[in-house]
């Protein structure tokens, strides 16, 4: 029954993964009508309303997923990373502990802990993720983005301010 779910889910995924989330949206919300215990479409939503930024839609559709599947360690991610870009940082540091609770490695938890760390101003706690983030050899975006904000908190980038054009 789970691979008729993923089946079902994978045209919603192939539209995110092509830049659609509009459509992707429209296909995975029909989706989740017509088989609302479908954990990976509810999962697939809440990407494509996070690539969207619509972060509380995003959460939403995580929230669900993981009420149909508690331990689906990506929409734990998802919604982790949801709760940081709604400022909700503590929730967001929590949900990564929990992952690396099970795994202390986690690629994703780590990097989630680093990021929402690092938008609280808690320097000290965001380079020890980030630095165990690196440590775990990701993939070359992930691993710029930790880099810059490691760049940043030793003070040899300052970031721009919201509104401001860059040099």
């Amino acid at each position: 029954m789970a691979e008729d779910a993923w089946e079902a889910a994978q045209e919603g995924a192939e539209l995110i993964a092509d830049g659609e989330t509009e459509r992707a949206v429209l296909v995975l919300s029909a989706l989740v009508a017509s088989d609302p215990k479908n954990e990976y479409a509810r999962f697939f939503l809440g990407a494509a309303h996070y690539e969207r930024q619509d972060y509380a839609r995003a959460m939403q559709a995580y929230v669900g997923a993981l009420t149909l599947a508690p331990t689906h360690l990506g929409a734990m991610i998802g919604a982790g990373h949801a709760l940081r870009m709604l400022g909700r940082y503590d929730e967001s540091i929590r949900m990564g502990q929990q992952i690396l609770a099970r795994d202390k490695n986690d690629q994703d938890a780590l990097y989630l802990l680093g990021s929402a760390h690092f938008a609280r101003g808690d320097n000290h706690a965001a380079e020890d993720y980030l630095h165990r983030f690196l440590g775990t050899n990701p993939e070359p975006e992930a691993a710029t983005d930790a880099a810059g904000m490691l760049q940043v908190i030793a003070g040899l980038i300052v970031p721009a301010q919201t509104g401001e054009e860059p040099d």
